[in-house]
């Protein structure tokens, strides 16, 4: 395997258009930073770059609902995203934005050397053009009929109703969602990027010199690559982005996918200025992609190959990207509210950062998609971090502050349980060593989480609170060993818990450690002074879980108003057909459950006429008691009908409420009964 001099660590760009949730911090911050706050401890040269992705169509759509300039969406959220990652911690040495000049110059410049090149090819095709607004028309501002499923609110580039994905010239009836007329087929003029000239390279360097590859994003590469690699367009009609460096190209800008990985390398200058050649194209630069399966493609192949048709940057080494975490067994949606937002969890959990990184890392999505859920959140903090680390570290320094006025007792001749205790915890550094530099970080989390459980089972085997009164030496050879697990807790667990790893330091009053001295059992020496006991975790109450739970279930409601619409009119009929219906008011007398069945009310209606009976399948949304002596209107003119053996005569009239309940039909004031309606 080749030897790095230094490592360049990139993280996906998050979308300026909304904050960030756990998805993504599950899928590529937090592993991201975890390998960069290990590389650290390792005491190697690392580069973590980060950043907001502040251009495309979802953004100018953003704006233009809310009436501002995508400028000041950008500004709004990219502000929103890098205050949250920094109140969790995550160690970016740079966050910077694809609005800054550094980038706007830095990728006009990669295009234009590409073009001057010849890499690009221009075609001409046909795309929707709204003649008022006098533009053309991205997919996402094009509305219509969905030709699947009848849905007359699909966007041209995806039914939001059926899933299915579309283009927009798929749709009936297109409208323009910016003036509503109907649009015209109208040419343009774009450059491509011909990723089929570069997929025999690309099928070299993914399929034969990088199988070692995690299998989903070697799986995913391989199928794109069957498939066959086509022309990608790199600008589009649109007038926010960066404008396409070419004559001729008035209107034109940089197609989003082509302009934001080139947002690395301009961040990257922003951070260390002239000397960022030797991150891009050093050849002892090792580069990884952290991402979300949905942009492993981008990272893979289009990105490599804009790489490629330059010719003087270094190629990733790895692309360690994961699936997808899932919310209380549903998919997040940004737009339908269905996320746990990270700007939301610091500020109702304040000084809670550890114990999300721990549960994110703990469920982390590395090969297929995983879930989180707020009762696992709770069972895991109280469980893991506050009954296994947090039990242990304070045991320690509570009977060394106890028994030695908190300095560290001398270590006397160790017994064969301590050797054990020893060997277990060099067992464990190995293989969490070995998890971190293979990006396995779930497993690496279970390896450190194990020497703290090591060291819980060492004190409750050697019962230091008895021997105190019978063998006293003996206790500072324990206590000494204890306090030596604690220190290599606050290594072990600095990539994944900063935040509790610095409380532990400070407890502890040593000095932050380097990897290399992870497993040693003289990282604190005897006579040296530690501070008093610190809770380092609290338990998550039931209050707070249920009112997050409470939160979503509020948000899910919420969802089902808003989609819910009424039925489409049904087809027009004469008003010799609504005469022909002769619709009462009845008086509930009697109503009660209809034995045998969930549905059916059985009620007694005074009709003004003698009286009748008739059943209704409301029983879901009302109980018995409750309707009688209440007004209804009812159709009286219906034939007889037999249900479960009995006989209803006419139909009581309801209405469908946006959740699916029934609410009865009746008159505003006090009517007579028998009374028509009409």
């Amino acid at each position: 395997m080749k030897e790095f001099k230094r490592t360049l660590i990139t993280s996906a760009l998050p979308y300026a258009n909304g904050p960030v949730h756990i998805g993504h911090l599950a899928g590529v911050y937090v592993p991201a930073d975890i390998y960069a706050r290990y590389l650290r401890l390792k005491g190697e040269e690392v580069l973590f770059v980060g950043g907001s992705d502040e251009h495309g169509v979802p953004i100018t759509i953003k704006a233009k609902k809310e009436g501002v300039t995508p400028q000041d969406i950008v500004d709004r959220y990219h502000g929103i995203i890098k205050e949250s990652f920094e109140g969790l911690g995550i160690s970016f040495d740079v966050y910077g934005r694809t609005t800054s000049a550094t980038h706007r110059r830095v990728a006009s410049d990669f295009f234009r050397r590409l073009y001057d090149k010849g890499e690009f090819i221009e075609k001409t095709s046909e795309q929707l053009y709204d003649e008022q607004a006098g533009q053309f028309l991205a997919d996402r501002y094009v509305t219509g009929t969905c030709p699947h499923c009848g849905n007359e609110h699909a966007y041209g580039d995806q039914c939001e109703k059926c899933g299915t994905s579309l283009n927009a010239t798929d749709l009936i009836n297109p409208k323009s969602a910016i003036t509503g007329n109907t649009p015209v087929m109208k040419e343009t003029s774009h450059w491509y990027l011909p990723l089929d000239k570069w997929e025999p390279r690309l099928r070299q360097w993914i399929l034969e010199e990088h199988k070692e590859w995690k299998s989903n994003v070697y799986g995913q590469c391989k199928s794109w690559l069957d498939m066959g690699l086509q022309p990608r367009a790199v600008s589009r009609d649109l007038d926010w982005g960066i404008p396409v460096p070419v004559e001729g190209a008035e209107g034109k800008v940089l197609y989003v996918w082509f302009d934001a990985p080139i947002g690395y390398i301009s961040n990257t200058i922003d951070c260390v200025g002239d000397d960022w050649e030797k991150w891009w194209k050093d050849s002892s630069t090792r580069m990884l992609h952290f991402i979300g399966k949905d942009n492993i493609v981008f990272h893979c192949i289009v990105f490599p190959a804009m790489l490629m048709a330059d010719g003087s940057y270094n190629l990733p080494d790895n692309v360690p990207a994961n699936e997808f975490l899932n919310l209380e067994d549903d998919k997040i949606s940004t737009s339908r509210n269905w996320a746990v937002w990270l700007h939301e969890y610091l500020r109702e959990l304040p000084e809670r950062q550890d114990e999300l990184r721990y549960v994110l890392t703990a469920n982390a999505p590395e090969t297929k998609d995983n879930n989180f859920t707020w009762r696992d959140y709770q069972s895991r903090v109280n469980s893991e971090l506050v009954a296994i680390l947090g039990n242990f570290v304070n045991r320690a320094v509570v009977l060394i502050n106890k028994y030695y006025d908190g300095v560290i007792p001398q270590r006397g001749e160790l017994q064969p349980i301590d050797r054990e205790m020893m060997a277990s915890v060099a067992e464990s550094v190995k293989a969490l060593t070995e998890c971190l530099d293979n990006f396995k970080f779930r497993d690496a989390l279970k390896e450190a989480m194990n020497i703290a459980r090591i060291g819980n089972k060492y004190l409750a085997d050697c019962e230091p609170w008895k021997l105190i009164k019978t063998d006293p030496e003996r206790v500072k050879t324990i206590m000494n060993l204890a306090a030596q697990i604690c220190a290599n807790l606050s290594v072990a667990f600095a990539p994944f818990l900063p935040f509790m790893c610095d409380k532990l330091v400070k407890m502890l009053g040593e000095a932050k450690m380097s990897w290399d001295m992870l497993g040693s059992f003289d990282l604190i020496p005897a006579g040296h002074k530690i501070g008093e006991p610190v809770l380092l975790f609290e338990k998550i109450e039931d209050s707070v879980v249920e009112a997050q739970v409470q939160k979503l279930l509020d948000t899910k409601k919420a969802n089902e108003l808003e989609a819910w619409q009424p039925e489409v009119v049904k087809k027009d009929v004469g008003y010799e057909d609504f005469e022909k219906l002769d619709i009462r008011v009845g008086r509930v007398v009697e109503c009660s459950n209809v034995p045998k069945s969930k549905k059916l009310l059985e009620f007694k209606i005074d009709d003004g006429m003698g009286g009748r009976t008739i059943l209704s399948g409301i029983a879901a949304y009302y109980k018995p008691e409750d309707l009688i002596g209440k007004e209804v209107c009812f159709i009286a003119n219906f034939p007889p009908r037999k249900m479960m053996g009995r006989e209803s005569m006419g139909m009581i009239l309801s209405a469908v409420n946006a959740d699916g309940s029934l609410t009865v039909i009746g008159p505003q004031g006090e009517v007579k009964p028998g009374s028509t309606v009409g």
